[in-house]
């Protein structure tokens, strides 16, 4: 009987346990979202509600963020200094920032560039420029790729576009094959486990530049902390790791110029593994190497804009 009372006792401690870790979650993604609301407005594509941000006019330049990024990665410096002359769109990928992913959306390469695609068309746009960032830069390739007629150009800021081979502990750790077991983690230890370690892990994607104070709330760092934005950057990093192998055999029949842009210093993702071999597969490629690290959109504003700009008036010739 002793021995029943014991078990019990831990069950229900196990339950309680958590119960208290949903409920901790669900407190902590709603303060989030009050405190990191929408900054534009909203489209439907495919069953994904899909927020984005439209400032300017001129030539259309649309900008796709990075692996659990949101729009604020380039709102935070780019925006402003981009749409004196430009109409600027940033889109929350499917599942990231304030948008959403139906359960029936796969969050395959091919399905997101197909809705980044199914986005230029929504809203109209005449073969714009298309900027991806990291994990973005994949999604630009795919649309490239299978949708060459929505783009003009590609500019791809240190693009992930390759398998990763030796990739950074954390973004490994988001390879979950389970959904089952990504949701559990997602609504139990992935934000406390965040909230405990946040400041080494933006340290960590911007090194070796040094991450500006108000990058959590002016730069959407915060929107993280969401077990729904933990359970997209999980998929996402999964489905990278299962479309890359068949995307980059496919890179030489690239038709649209592609820009890139690294830092010599990125300590995410490695010039030579995804810049320099995407460089070397494709003729109507141009690999610009800087000093900086993966997160330049934020860290190195001028340069970007001044290098997004020229790629705006002049695409790469073969």
């Amino acid at each position: 009987m002793t021995i029943l009372i014991i078990i019990a006792a831990i069950v229900a401690l196990a339950v309680l346990t958590l119960l208290a870790l949903i409920l901790f979650n669900a407190v902590t993604a709603r303060r989030v979202t009050d405190l990191l609301p929408p900054d534009g407005q909203f489209i439907d594509i495919d069953g994904a509600r899909l927020h984005y941000v439209d400032r300017g006019q001129g030539p259309a330049i649309v900008m796709v963020h990075g692996l659990g990024g949101q729009t604020r990665n380039f709102s935070y410096a780019l925006l402003e200094r981009l749409s004196a002359r430009h109409r600027v769109i940033l889109l929350d990928r499917p599942g990231s920032g304030h948008s959403t992913r139906p359960a029936r959306m796969s969050a395959g390469l091919a399905t997101q560039s197909a809705v980044v695609a199914q986005f230029i068309g929504a809203l109209q746009l005449e073969r714009p420029l298309l900027v991806g960032h990291s994990f973005g830069g994949a999604v630009a390739l795919g649309v490239a790729l299978d949708h060459a007629d929505s783009v003009s150009a590609l500019a791809l800021i240190a693009p992930l576009t390759h398998p990763m081979h030796n990739a950074p502990a954390s973004m490994r750790a988001l390879a979950i094959r389970s959904a089952a077991k990504r949701w559990l983690i997602a609504w139990t230890l992935a934000i406390p486990l965040s909230i405990r370690h946040r400041k080494r892990m933006v340290r960590a994607v911007f090194s070796p530049d040094r991450p500006p104070r108000d990058f959590a709330v002016a730069g959407g760092g915060l929107l993280s902390l969401r077990p729904s934005s933990f359970y997209a950057t999980s998929s996402d990093m999964l489905a990278a790791s299962l479309d890359l192998p068949a995307l980059a055999p496919r890179y030489p029949q690239l038709a649209v110029p592609v820009r890139i842009l690294y830092g010599k210093q990125d300590a995410v993702l490695d010039w030579r593994e995804h810049g320099q071999a995407l460089r070397d597969a494709a003729p109507l490629v141009e690999l610009t190497l800087v000093d900086g690290g993966h997160m330049l959109p934020v860290s190195a504003p001028e340069l970007c804009a001044a290098w997004i700009a020229e790629a705006v008036r002049q695409p790469v010739s073969a």
